[in-house]
């Protein structure tokens, strides 16, 4: 490239670069900005609304899992209590029938 090219190519770009500004500094562009601007605001709030509810579904999702699971620990625990019952009462009933086993016998 000759040096001419390359100066004339700075030249056109300082050109486009000065017109682009004037053009974006344009009232018309301040409000195609502000539009623009006020869209993406309106946008931002409905995606915000958006996850608040979804925040808060969870949220309820979450609260009734932990119900469920507050209550199948809760049967668990009342079955264990029954078993140990049994356990104990069935330990008793043994204990008696080889008392009276043991009393027969010494008769």
């Amino acid at each position: 490239m000759s040096a001419w090219k390359n100066v004339r190519m700075i030249v056109y770009g300082f050109l486009i670069g000065t017109a682009g500004i004037s053009i974006l500094k344009s009232r018309d562009a301040k409000k195609a900005y502000t539009h623009i601007t006020a869209a993406a605001k309106r946008g931002g709030d409905c995606v915000m609304k958006t996850f608040t509810t979804m925040k808060e579904n969870c949220q309820d999702i979450n609260a009734d899992a932990n119900d469920i699971n507050e209550k199948r620990a809760k049967a668990a625990r009342e079955k264990e209590i029954q078993d140990a019952k049994e356990v104990l009462a069935r330990a008793e009933e043994e204990k008696k029938e080889q008392e009276a086993e043991g009393s027969q016998a010494q008769e």
